[in-house]
């Protein structure tokens, strides 16, 4: 399941990130969206969603939440 399928206020753990951009993997992981890190969908909004990574939240559009397998 990706994070667009993922139900709001559930802790997920996320198993794997799929995207080819390296930048954009670095990114993700300076953020703290690595595999083995919990993570929450806070709200789906349109458009995208804004999720829960350790201390923060962060708004990501639904094409990168369909990259994030939890």
């Amino acid at each position: 399941m990706t994070l667009k399928q993922a139900e709001e206020g559930i802790e997920y753990i996320i198993k794997a990130v799929k995207t080819d951009d390296e930048e954009l993997n670095a990114f993700l992981f300076s953020l703290g969206c690595y595999v083995g890190e919990p993570i929450t969908v806070v709200a789906h909004r349109r458009g995208g969603c804004t999720v829960s990574i350790k201390d923060g939240r962060y708004n990501i559009d639904y094409q990168l939440a369909e990259a994030i397998v939890v």
